[in-house]
């Protein structure tokens, strides 16, 4: 129904347009009674077979919404309906700003692709935190985290430390961004000697007051092999629990869409990604040799794909542009079929 009926509706309106319109929306209807009911009975599948317990969490399946979607933790008492075991809000930075000009998310339907230059757009962390205080579910939280665009980068380390500190209580898990593509020279911080003192010092603070809470990095699909080498050694250096592979990637190698020229710069998510994610994945396995957790993300759209993304050697998976495409069951069948495998490997 979504696919046939529903999705070309709303592919007919801007992309962001609809996305403001579909968080109104869900809101709205979670009002109604029995809705959150009827959410669980069509999109939720739960069994024990599904758990998996990491960083000394119990996810309730593999299966998770990245960062970017719900940037300000709006939706966060109304995703546990439609059968994710973690939501990572976010990019979080310290003080709102609005992002980058409009137009700045655009579809590739063609592709089965996004690309957005969306600029970390968000309320900041005091309005966010409010919004966190205020669930009431089971879902694990994570907080994506980022700079102000106005914050240069030998100063960024002041803002992953505010936003941290601000979040400890209140979070399961965090990841330090530093490899979107649209917060200009961003990516810079993932070099070996920038990233090192960052991790260093978020450890640092992570240690110095209660019990430390998991920190995973979220790493650009753009690196070379030698660059994920010195990602590897400082993540394992500083006890990072894992890495998140990937961001969005700057290429558009093999897109045939003739919207390309015209749309210009930004990150680019969905199918096209897929490879290229996996191939790091897989880099990342080999050679962190356990070390690190991994959550794949990057062209999840089926059952297929993820178990594409375990078998290269992701612990968990989490979606965002198929999810847009596939729409609310997806996340159903995905489960559904792990279960199967599952039932057939006992």
């Amino acid at each position: 129904m979504y696919k046939k009926l529903i999705r070309p509706i709303l592919f007919l309106f801007k992309p962001e347009f609809i996305h403001n319109i579909s968080f109104f929306s869900i809101k709205l209807i979670f009002k109604i009674p029995l809705i959150k009911y009827l959410s669980k009975r069509l999109f939720v599948l739960e069994n024990k077979k599904l758990e998996v317990n990491l960083i000394g969490k119990k996810f309730k399946n593999r299966v998770g919404l990245a960062a970017g979607f719900d940037k300000n933790a709006e939706l966060l008492n109304q995703m546990e309906y439609f059968g994710f075991s973690h939501v990572e809000i976010g990019t979080i930075t310290p003080l709102p700003q609005d992002g980058n000009p409009k137009p700045r998310l655009f579809r590739l339907p063609s592709e089965n692709a996004l690309i957005n230059r969306m600029g970390f757009n968000n309320d900041g962390v005091e309005i966010i935190i409010k919004r966190i205080r205020s669930f009431k579910g089971n879902l694990i939280i994570g907080a994506n985290i980022g700079k102000n665009k106005i914050t240069p980068n030998n100063k960024a380390i002041d803002d992953y430390l505010f936003c941290f500190k601000k979040l400890r209580n209140y979070v399961d898990y965090f990841v330090i961004n530093v490899s979107s593509p649209n917060t200009p020279g961003l990516r810079k911080l993932q070099n070996k000697e920038s990233l090192d003192f960052i991790l260093k010092k978020i450890q640092l603070e992570n240690k110095s007051n209660g019990k430390p809470v998991p920190v995973f990095i979220k790493i650009a699909p753009d690196l070379s092999f030698s660059e994920i080498d010195g990602i590897i050694e400082v993540s394992i250096k500083n006890n990072i629990n894992g890495v998140i592979a990937t961001n969005t990637t700057v290429s558009r190698k093999g897109l045939r869409s003739n919207k390309i020229k015209k749309i210009g710069e930004g990150g680019l998510s969905g199918k096209p990604l897929s490879e290229k994610s996996n191939s790091i994945i897989k880099y990342l396995k080999k050679n962190a040799k356990n070390n690190l957790v991994i959550i794949g993300v990057g062209g999840i759209f089926t059952f297929e794909d993820v178990h594409d993304k375990i078998k290269s050697g992701a612990d968990l998976v989490q979606v965002y542009t198929g999810w847009i495409y596939e729409g609310p069951s997806m996340i159903k069948k995905i489960n559904n079929s792990l279960l199967k495998l599952e039932k057939e490997n006992y």
